[in-house]
């Protein structure tokens, strides 16, 4: 992940843990929790308590968790991947809430039927986690795995999600 521009940032806590957030003047460039593998090299980003993205994205997440909120209305900034990269990221963003996915078929929808691992690669990268649904691609085999965020969060994220599809939009 590049990321290219100033980027401003904020911390808070949900109910899966802390999470920093990112914003680029573009929109929202990173989600990660505390702990979570691939963490990007955060120096010289601004620390932005009051930044009204950053503000709006931390209250749609905690409405989220609370089960209030089904989906995320944020401008994205995907630029810090590549292009291939960019058009996995793209291809999550259409995985319906309460639903999950394989690698296979995300490789097959982005038209790379034979790039299952590095799609896998690239949801690994994702750097808006939650918002960009990565957690809803499971194994060929439907088990649950690799998250940067953890297992035990993909778990409780797709378990929220499960309720959240019942619930009228």
């Amino acid at each position: 992940m590049k990321f290219t521009t100033p980027i401003a940032t904020t911390h808070f806590t949900s109910a899966l843990g802390g999470i920093t957030l990112a914003a680029t003047r573009a929109g929202l460039a990173g989600l990660w929790f505390d702990g979570q593998r691939h963490w990007p090299d955060t120096g010289g980003w601004r620390r932005v308590d009051d930044h009204p993205l950053l503000c709006q994205a931390a209250q749609q997440l905690a409405d989220y968790f609370a089960g209030r909120r089904r989906g995320f209305a944020l401008p994205l900034d995907l630029s810090s991947g590549t292009a291939f990269q960019q058009a996995v990221w793209q291809a999550l963003l259409a995985i319906p809430i309460g639903q999950t996915t394989r690698y296979a078929a995300l490789a097959a929808a982005i038209g790379k039927p034979s790039a299952a691992r590095a799609v896998g690669a690239a949801v690994g990268r994702n750097p808006i986690s939650v918002i960009v649904p990565c957690h809803r691609v499971i194994g060929a085999n439907g088990s649950l795995t690799g998250y940067a965020g953890g297992l035990e969060r993909k778990m409780a994220l797709l378990e929220l999600e499960s309720g959240l599809s019942k619930v009228s939009a």
